[in-house]
């Protein structure tokens, strides 16, 4: 198995002392979430894996009372495990085909006696479905494709690339220019193959792009295929045609998805719900404009303008023009590689745990790509495919004025780290060292 940080993550909720909600691992599929779960599970005395796509059986558990002492009993004798109070687990795969499982984790949190876990793909999705959701039972992580550093080491498990990287943000400084090179080679193999776990052991093992293409295309087709099964018979045909137009929509000259471009009379509130469910099934993140650079971007976002990014890079490079895999790793001039690399950005924002995205456009200052929000900080990001990357009039506009406080800005770019003033120029791949200001604790007392 290639090392996931997800897996970082489920230790430390195993780990956790006091009452243990149910984890709930959520994201679109073939990103990894059951081989993570597997790696969690060797760690336990015992563990029992209900997967209710492959043992649809397995659903009759819970077809009756939902008491935890008989769920315990019929779960523990339908797969001949033996489970031990305080040191067994217990894994719902696939949990979305089985909602009566979903309801039940209340009365099995309740009882305290194992450890829980749910995946599946599309939860968000079918979670309408459920009969009563376990509210405060539940612990939510939602899970990416692999991220640039662990394809990094995916490739190469002994790799140091990212850590001399680490080294030189932290001291605000170029990175030596050899380091940089090779860095800036991989991220652009990273665009073309991308994170999805299947994928990228395909690239290891036969570094045959031919290869890798036709998988990515094969799990397109398998989103395809849970649209059809999953969405409901009035939205399917508007989410398939949504999920189809994203790669014509980044291409175009401000990214923004145009509702009408998908059908002549359709209106955004016709739409809505198409946009709701691929959302959820983790398929595509949206990015909502945001016309005020201050706290906090979610009150002062406009969701009616939005762009529409894929989940994972290589997935992307798929579903867009022929060839263009060529193209992305040999910086061809005649390709906007723009989109492209502002995909990569989005998906690493969101893993790096910036809930929501949002980018800036208003016609008095003009468009920026991202803004994140730092604790009360707001941070625009720009991206530059090309050589230009020092021409910034909306950024300089931004950091002159005196409406909000931004007080300086990040230029993502091909070329190796500079500091100039209030601007930050740095390279794509050190985009996975920003991080939003986490809250771990919040005592008050009156």
């Amino acid at each position: 198995m290639f090392y996931r940080k997800a897996l970082d993550k489920l230790h430390a909720w195993k780990s956790a002392s006091g009452k243990k909600n149910a984890l709930r691992i959520v994201g679109a599929r073939q990103i990894g979430k059951t081989t993570v779960v597997r790696e969690l599970a060797k760690t336990y005395k015992s563990h029992i894996l209900f997967n209710f796509v492959e043992d649809p059986k397995a659903k009759e558990i819970f077809a009756g009372s939902l008491d935890a002492q008989t769920l315990i009993e019929r779960m523990s004798a339908y797969s001949g495990v033996m489970l031990h109070k305080g040191q067994s687990l217990i894994v719902f795969d696939e949990i979305q085909q089985c909602p009566r499982a979903r309801t039940a984790i209340k009365f099995l949190v309740e009882d305290g006696s194992y450890d829980y876990i749910e995946t599946g793909s599309l939860l968000g999705a079918v979670e309408r479905k459920v009969d009563s959701i376990p509210v405060g039972f539940e612990e939510e992580y939602r899970m990416y494709p692999m991220d640039f550093d662990e394809f990094l080491l995916a490739i190469n498990p002994d790799s140091v690339l990212m850590k001399k990287a680490r080294d030189a943000f932290d001291r605000m400084e170029a990175i030596d220019s050899v380091i940089h090179d090779k860095l800036m080679s991989y991220f652009r193999l990273y665009m073309v193959v991308g994170g999805m776990p299947a994928v990228v052991k395909e690239y290891c093992d036969s570094h045959d792009l031919v290869r890798v293409r036709n998988l990515q295309k094969s799990i397109i087709e398998l989103y395809r295929q849970d649209i059809s099964q999953y969405a409901s018979p009035e939205d399917k045909v508007m989410i398939r045609t949504i999920f189809d137009s994203i790669p014509s929509q980044l291409g175009s000259s401000n990214r923004r998805f145009i509702v009408s471009k998908i059908g002549e009379n359709i209106r955004m509130r016709k739409a809505e719900n198409a946009f709701l469910w691929i959302s959820d099934a983790g398929v595509a993140l949206p990015c909502y404009n945001t016309q005020r650079l201050c706290h906090s971007l979610a009150i002062n976002s406009e969701r009616s303008l939005f762009k529409l990014f894929l989940c994972d890079p290589g997935l992307l490079c798929a579903m867009g023009l022929q060839n263009v895999q060529f193209e992305l790793l040999n910086e061809a001039s005649e390709v906007d590689l723009g989109y492209f690399l502002e995909n990569v950005i989005a998906v690493a924002l969101k893993s790096l745990g910036f809930e929501e995205l949002y980018y800036f456009d208003q016609k008095k200052y003009g468009e920026i790509d991202f803004a994140i929000e730092v604790g009360k900080e707001i941070i625009p990001i720009e991206v530059k495919s090309g050589n230009t990357f020092r021409r910034h009039a909306t950024l300089d506009k931004l950091l002159a004025q005196e409406e909000w406080p931004v007080s300086h800005g990040i230029v993502l770019t091909k070329y190796n780290y500079l500091q100039e003033g209030d601007i930050t120029y740095m390279p794509f791949y050190m985009v996975y060292f920003l991080k939003p200001k986490e809250v771990k604790t919040f005592i008050y007392e009156l």
